[in-house]
């Protein structure tokens, strides 16, 4: 096992120009890569326990009820994961690829701890497996990977983390994705599918008891200070999440509990945050299928097989880089062969089987379970947040 640097040594850290962007927003941002030093890391992983955060649970389980499928679909002999973290969940799609033929798993990571320790973990795990951790952000990674020649590829994005930006950091990703990607190649990834805002506000937020979502993001603040000398009065923020109908994304935020008044001297800038203004340290984009097919074939992705949980709505999906007369017949709805219009999208006639498979084991707290802790949760939030917390500040 080896960590390989992607981004000269930890200098991404020091990178100001996308945070100074960022904070000069009409909202102020903190770039969510500021929220992954060891300590975020850490944290996350204490929020995927959390009993009203679903996405984990939903996830490993349909990785668990696949894996053999899915690891025969993508056939590849190389596999790169963006933002690995702890890699948990990926062990179950790893030893499945690893029983068909001899296979190396590429890990990016902001966090060297992470790759080493999930590293260590996943060759103790899984026999033969070679691992080279990709330390860095996720544009240098797959900059690197196009100038490396390799076997059969796939991109494998989890987490529903494709969601974790804006539309226009999206598109740019998954050109980034795309240019990776030969012709042939695969790109596995994990969507949330939109539901109702009463539940994401509950999975978004700390239930009673917890503080896993407060402490995660305030130590966006925390890094930011030690990183830029920045003096953000972590004390003076309280966290909360909403999901905005609008936009179809949960955010989140750290709500001023006083006027503020803030330093960074590196970066040669000061922002000030009114009483009940806010600071957006995060996004979570909930998807329209159709849509999301038309996104992915502007970029010569074609969706080629889903695995959805039909409770929770949550879908791992296959998509297949195509050569560039087909990507472009695709992206018109049109059969390379023929020219004739086709229906991209999944079909919702009956007289055909769903290329859907239903996760069989059923997450620990039912979604009914998770409906009954929502009041409480909100107001809990409420009563620390001064103005309206009920929506986002502009």
């Amino acid at each position: 096992m080896q960590v390989v640097a992607v981004d000269a040594a930890d200098a991404f850290w020091d990178d100001g120009a996308a945070l100074r962007a960022c904070l000069g927003e009409p909202v102020p941002r903190i770039p969510p890569v500021f929220g992954y030093d060891e300590r975020g890391s850490e944290l996350f992983e204490d929020i995927t326990e959390l009993p009203t955060y679903y996405l984990t649970r939903v996830e490993w389980a349909l990785l668990r009820a696949n894996a053999a499928e899915i690891a025969d679909r993508i056939d590849a002999d190389e596999i790169v994961e963006l933002g690995s973290g702890s890699a948990k969940k990926t062990r179950e799609l790893l030893a499945a690829c690893q029983r068909r033929r001899p296979t190396t798993y590429l890990p990016v990571d902001v966090s060297r701890e992470m790759l080493e320790h999930s590293g260590r973990t996943l060759c103790a795990a899984v026999p033969g497996l070679s691992v080279i951790g990709l330390w860095g952000r996720y544009e240098q990674a797959l900059d690197r990977l196009r100038t490396e020649p390799g076997g059969r590829r796939v991109v494998v994005f989890l987490g529903s983390n494709i969601g974790n930006a804006t539309p226009v950091e999206r598109t740019q990703l998954l050109a980034d994705i795309a240019a990776t990607l030969a012709p042939g190649d695969g790109f596995l990834f994990s969507v949330d599918l939109r539901k109702a805002a009463e539940l994401l506000d509950t999975a978004y937020n700390d239930p009673p008891g917890h503080r896993a979502f407060a402490d995660f993001r305030l130590n966006h603040l925390t890094h930011v200070n030690r990183r830029f000398g920045a003096d953000f009065a972590v004390e003076q923020y309280r966290p909360r999440a909403h999901f905005v109908e609008r936009t179809g994304m949960v955010e989140g935020h750290l709500y001023a509990l006083s006027d503020q008044r803030v330093r960074l001297p590196r970066l040669d800038l000061e922002i000030t945050v009114p009483r009940g203004g806010s600071i957006n340290v995060g996004f979570s984009a909930k998807f329209d299928g159709e849509r999301l097919d038309d996104e992915l074939a502007g970029h010569g992705l074609t969706v080629e097989h889903r695995w959805l949980d039909p409770e929770w709505q949550y879908a791992i999906l296959l998509a297949r880089k195509q050569a560039l007369a087909a990507a472009n017949s695709a992206a018109n709805g049109l059969t390379p062969e023929s020219g004739e219009h086709v229906d991209c999208r999944p079909s919702h006639r009956r007289t055909h089987k769903p290329n859907v498979k239903r996760c069989m084991d059923v997450p620990p707290r039912s979604r009914t379970a998770v409906h009954r802790q929502t009041r409480e949760a909100r107001c809990a939030v409420r009563d620390e947040v001064p103005g309206d917390p009920g929506r986002p500040v502009r």
